[in-house]
């Protein structure tokens, strides 16, 4: 099984563990004509609110030899799901996925911060051996 497909399924099982239930894998996006897919939809349901919070999830490794060139691509990729989401499902909230060490190496730096805040992309980080999320970051 490939590096992507582990977290892939590590991070569906983290999910189900918090309580969502994984609706789509993956999530098929329409823009402007054009097919776009992103890793997960999922939905948790709050008793205390009786409605539902809905999520689509792209996850990422960061593990090319340019993490800049990383970010780069996944900021467009998010941005273009975002614009998806805007007309297909507004109520669905997106999350760009990474594990913990990733976040602790990379998404510290100044640079990272800036895209983030920039761009209002939310993260979802977690650790994929305990299968636990341990953040939740939203702009």
């Amino acid at each position: 099984m490939s590096r992507r497909d582990n977290l892939h399924y590590s991070l569906c099982r983290t999910l189900e563990k918090d309580g969502w239930k994984i609706t789509n894998d993956p999530l098929i996006l329409i823009l402007e004509e054009t097919l776009l897919r992103a890793d997960l939809g999922a939905e948790k349901f709050f008793i205390a609110e009786k409605e539902g919070r809905k999520i689509a999830v792209e996850i990422k490794d960061f593990d090319s030899p340019s993490v800049i060139s990383e970010l780069e691509k996944t900021m467009g990729q998010i941005q273009l799901y975002q614009w998806a989401l805007e007309t297909q499902e507004p109520e669905r909230q997106l999350f760009l996925a990474i594990n913990q060490d990733i976040y602790i190496r990379h998404f510290q730096k100044p640079i990272f911060q800036l895209a983030l805040t920039r761009t209002k992309i939310n993260l979802l980080v977690y650790e994929p051996e305990q299968e636990v999320i341990t953040q939740w970051l939203t702009h």
